[in-house]
């Protein structure tokens, strides 16, 4: 959908704090695949892991990073993961459900298509 859409479409992952932890709720899936990282405590140390996250997924799309206070988090209720199409006129044009049953890139798409057919405003 990025290599479709993002000469149209500004794509953008935020990366918010870590969902599984080692010192918080850590997940069985997380440990048989070595992903294993504690609660960054400062900026920089989120940084490492969202690079490190970047890295292992192979992401080519633009990554931001939450800071501490969590406020984009909290803000759009992004935890553990959620989509969001943002319009023109910068209000939200798509929310997706929770994940990771509410994660569905195909109504984000959907939504794309519905909002670049308007044209420009």
């Amino acid at each position: 959908m990025y290599a479709k859409y993002r000469g149209e479409v500004e794509f953008l992952v935020v990366y918010i704090r870590e969902a599984h932890p080692t010192d918080g709720w850590q997940v069985p899936q997380n440990v048989r695949e070595q992903i294993l990282f504690v609660q960054p405590k400062s900026i920089d140390d989120r940084q490492e892991v969202a690079k490190q996250m970047c890295s292992t997924l192979k992401l080519s799309l633009p990554t931001v990073i939450d800071g501490l206070d969590d406020k984009v988090n909290q803000d759009y209720a992004a935890w553990p993961d959620r989509l969001y199409l943002i319009g023109r006129d910068g209000k939200i044009a798509f929310k997706g459900g929770m994940g990771p049953q509410g994660f569905r890139p195909s109504e984000l798409e959907a939504a794309i298509k519905d909002t670049l057919s308007q044209g420009p405003k």
